[in-house]
C-alpha cells in the first residue's frame, strides 16, 4: 500500500512540472481540450515578447531608409547648382551654345539663364535619367561638357538665331534699321551691306507694331517707359512711343512673350554696339 502511494506522488509531481515548463494553467490542462488561457507566468511573457521583437524588422524612417543596424540613415542632400534661373554671365552663355549642339536650345546663346534654359536643361536631364530640376548641377554640367565640344566664338555669339531674308528694296541705300517681321530680325545696313544684325520681337495682336518707313527721332541708353513703367535700355525711337530696344523679357522667354508695339531686342551685347554707330536721323524701315 505504501509502494501504491508512493508511486502515486511520483507521478502527480511529474504532471506538475510539465505544466509549469509549458506555460499552461493548472485549469487548462485539465478542461480535456477546452481552449487554453494566456500565460500566466512572468517568464514565459517575457520570452515571446523577445520572439515576437526579433521576428519583425524595424520600419524605415520616412526621412530615409534604415541602415542594417535598423538605424533610420540621413536623407541624400540636394546637389548644389552651379547655374541656375536668373544667373547671367559667360557660363551660362556656354552652356547654352552647348546644348544648342545638341538641339535643346534652338536660338542665339544670350548669357541668360531664364525660363527657356530651364526647359533645355530639364529636357536633357530627362533624357540621360538625371532628375529634371531645370538648373544645372555638377553632375549635369559633366554629363554636357563629355557629350559636346568647346563652342566656337561663333557659336557663342552668332549673328542670330533667325536666318535674314532677303532685306527690302527700302533698305538697300544709306544708314538703315531693316526690321523684318517675317524673319524676326533686324539687320543694320550700310549701302545695301549688312554690318551686324540680331533677333527681335514684336508687338501683340492688341498692341502691333507699326509698318513702314521712318527715322530715328532721339535715342536714350536708360529710359524707362512713362505708359507701362519698364525699363527700355538702349532705346531708339523711330515712331511716336514705339522703340528699337533691349529687353530682359525676350531674352528670358523668347518668343513665349509680346512687346506692347515696340521692336524688342534680347542681346544687349550687341544692341549696346549698334547703339553706338546709329544716329539721329538714320532710317527705319519695318516690313514683312
Amino acid at each position: 500500500m505504501k509502494r501504491s502511494s508512493a508511486i502515486r506522488r511520483a507521478v502527480l509531481a511529474t504532471a506538475a512540472v510539465a505544466l509549469v515548463a509549458t506555460g499552461c494553467t493548472a485549469q487548462a490542462a485539465g478542461s480535456g481540450g477546452g481552449k487554453p488561457s494566456a500565460p500566466t507566468t512572468g517568464a514565459s511573457s517575457s520570452a515571446s515578447s523577445s520572439s515576437s521583437s526579433s521576428a519583425t524588422p524595424p520600419a524605415p524612417s520616412a526621412s530615409g531608409t534604415a541602415t542594417p543596424d535598423g538605424k533610420p540613415s540621413s536623407p541624400t542632400p540636394a546637389a548644389k547648382a552651379l547655374m541656375k534661373d536668373g544667373d547671367e554671365n559667360e557660363q551660362v552663355r556656354e552652356l547654352q551654345a552647348r546644348l544648342r549642339q545638341l538641339d535643346y536650345f534652338d536660338r542665339a546663346p544670350t548669357g541668360f539663364y531664364g525660363s527657356i534654359t530651364a526647359k533645355a536643361v530639364s529636357g536633357f536631364q530627362k533624357k540621360r535619367g538625371l532628375p529634371e530640376t531645370g538648373s544645372v548641377d555638377e553632375t549635369t554640367w559633366q554629363r554636357l561638357l563629355g557629350m559636346t565640344k568647346k563652342p566656337t566664338a561663333d557659336e557663342l555669339k552668332p549673328s542670330t538665331s533667325n536666318k535674314l531674308d532677303t532685306p527690302d528694296a527700302r533698305c538697300m541705300k544709306g544708314r538703315v534699321l531693316c526690321i523684318s517681321k517675317e524673319s524676326r530680325t533686324l539687320a543694320w545696313m550700310i549701302d545695301g551691306r549688312v554690318v551686324s544684325s540680331m533677333d527681335v520681337r514684336f508687338g501683340s495682336e492688341n498692341t502691333p507694331t507699326r509698318e513702314g518707313t521712318f527715322a530715328v527721332g532721339w535715342k536714350a541708353k536708360e529710359w524707362t517707359s512713362t505708359i507701362y513703367h519698364t525699363p527700355m535700355p538702349y532705346a531708339m525711337f523711330f515712331s511716336g512711343g514705339q522703340a528699337v530696344h533691349y529687353s530682359a523679357d525676350f531674352a528670358a522667354r523668347g518668343y513665349n512673350g509680346a512687346s506692347h508695339g515696340c521692336v524688342n531686342v534680347r542681346d544687349r551685347a550687341k544692341l549696346s554696339a549698334l547703339f553706338d554707330q546709329v544716329k539721329v536721323g538714320d532710317k527705319v524701315v519695318v516690313h514683312w
